[in-house]
């Protein structure tokens, strides 16, 4: 048993992920393949499917990326500019009681904030402000698919101002589809999964269905138990933040294209220089923020190294990490817990990923550090 299947076997064992299925790889292949525990009446393998969540965006920021490769787009594209409902948005300033203060945003969003989580949208999960603000106004969720409008949020901040993580890569996917003329799914299939072989990817569970995961939380007992969590079914958009099922040698396949420099198997989806752009700091000086929970049956706080910056489609390692990545990785995870980081400077890419709540909870980071500990060790 290697190294990377103890730290699976392990963390199974000791009920620190309900199961778990993990690779890893460089531009040439695949490194290293494992599984551990049993989930949904099977046993985790390889071919195991996961609800991935915001291990969509990228795909999404992927998306965008490919018409600003194009000349369809900038990244300074202000999003009015594309989808005049933009213009609705309003920053929530603070409370008269029960009643929403809001005002005028007072800079430009651009694809760039979108793309950087510095538009000023923030998901419910990470500011109290703005669950109460859904209560008030009746707004649904856009995590429900239900009448989904992205104009339910407020603006917690102007945009260009902070970190603040949210539905931002939907608007971006939405403008996708503005310029390109296909709906999202159509070009995602067309333009990335085709070309890449990723035929395990999809926006609805139906053809993974045997093969699907179940989703596990952790009550205050410390045991897991199973819980009922998916992307909305059918939603009148699919949404880039959270739509997409997939497996772990299919993300692969999209981080060995990022670690090819655009290519897969002689299939290009972008320029060089394109993933040059894709892959580097694009906050214009901000940081990253960490993200203190305000549901924490869901989620843990979301703490990073200080000076942690965002790419055009990852969160980006600004300092080497001893014994694991490099600065210039690029990293980022679903909130049922499913991780991945690709590092250019060691050649390097992996996934770990499991179905459990909370999101980034102890055990969970713990076998995470484990795991990535061992691949660099065996390198």
């Amino acid at each position: 048993m290697s190294d990377m299947d103890q730290v699976l076997a392990d963390a199974v064992a000791a009920q620190d992920v309900p199961f778990v299925v993990a690779m890893a790889g460089n531009a040439a292949g695949i490194t290293y393949s494992g599984a551990a525990g049993e989930t949904a009446g099977r046993a985790a393998q390889e071919d195991t499917a996961f609800r991935i969540f915001s291990m969509t965006k990228a795909i999404g920021s992927l998306a965008a990326m490919i018409l600003v490769d194009r000349g369809k787009m900038s990244m300074d594209t202000p999003v009015a500019d594309v989808l005049p409902e933009w213009n609705q948005m309003q920053v929530l300033e603070g409370w008269n009681g029960d009643e929403p203060i809001l005002r005028a945003p007072k800079t430009v969003a651009t694809a760039r904030h979108l793309a950087t989580h510095t538009s000023g949208e923030e998901y419910e999960f990470w500011n109290p402000d703005v669950p109460k603000y859904l209560e008030v106004t009746g707004n649904p969720s856009i995590l429900t698919g239900l009448n989904a409008s992205l104009t339910s949020y407020p603006l917690t901040s102007d945009p260009g101002t902070r970190w603040g993580y949210g539905p931002s890569i939907d608007w971006l996917g939405r403008m996708v589809e503005k310029i390109d003329g296909r709906r999202i799914d159509a070009f995602c299939s067309e333009e990335i999964f085709e070309p890449l072989g990723m035929s395990d990817t999809a926006f609805e569970p139906d053809a993974l269905a045997d093969r699907l995961s179940a989703v596990s939380i952790r009550g205050e007992d410390g045991k897991l138990a199973p819980f009922e969590l998916a992307p909305p079914p059918k939603p009148e958009f699919y949404g880039m933040g959270h739509a997409l099922y997939s497996t772990a040698p299919d993300y692969m396949r999209f981080l060995r294209m990022v670690l090819n420099k655009g290519q897969l198997d002689g299939n290009r989806v972008l320029s060089e220089g394109a993933v040059e752009q894709m892959c580097a700091d694009q906050m214009n000086g901000l940081t990253f923020q960490t993200m203190h929970t305000v549901a924490p049956p869901l989620t843990a706080d979301v703490v990073l190294p200080e000076g942690t910056t965002h790419s055009w489609a990852f969160v980006r390692t600004e300092a080497d990490q001893p014994g694991k990545r490099s600065a210039g990785s690029q990293s980022w995870a679903g909130v049922c817990n499913t991780h991945y980081w690709l590092d250019p400077a060691k050649d390097v890419a992996a996934v770990i990923m499991t179905q459990s709540l909370p999101f980034v909870e102890p055990p969970l980071l713990k076998t995470y550090d484990a795991y990535e500990r061992a691949v660099y060790a065996s390198l």
